[in-house]
């Protein structure tokens, strides 16, 4: 035997069980009671437990692989502005004018190149587990 209850629902969720209800040719009432079933079961605490640490867990490797690639790129950077400050030269007061007029083209070469990279895919730090094995660095490759 069956009791009757009435429930009053938001007009949004309501539609949404009238949805579900329709596609999978089922009433309303068998939706919301499969539904008060699932909530109510107590292996369903324990399977939205296992959900929620499974989410957990992805979500806890995708800061691992973020953290370490925002160390590698800091380090990449860190590594080039010291190396690029160490072999270059002060230029001559003469010379500052080309310098920054050639500096100005060939950033504009770089970001157009990043550009190209970028909707392509392309990441740098994926290719440096390659360009290890290789025992190659990227400059020379050019």
């Amino acid at each position: 035997m069956r009791n009757r209850m009435n429930v009053y629902f938001p007009p949004e969720l309501l539609k949404e069980i009238s949805d579900l209800a329709d596609r999978k040719n089922l009433s309303r009432s068998a939706i919301v009671e499969a539904a008060v079933v699932t909530f109510l079961s107590p292996d369903g605490v324990d399977r939205r437990e296992a959900a929620f640490a499974r989410r957990l867990d992805r979500l806890s490797r995708q800061v691992q692989r973020l953290e370490r690639d925002v160390g590698l790129t800091a380090e990449t950077l860190a590594l080039f502005v010291r190396f690029w400050l160490t072999i270059t030269p002060p230029l001559p007061n003469e010379a500052q004018a080309a310098a920054q007029i050639k500096g100005r083209e060939r950033f504009e070469g770089f970001v157009e190149t990043l550009g190209r990279r970028l909707q392509k895919g392309q990441s740098f730090l994926r290719e440096i587990p390659d360009d290890i094995a290789r025992g190659e660095p990227e400059a020379s490759a050019k």
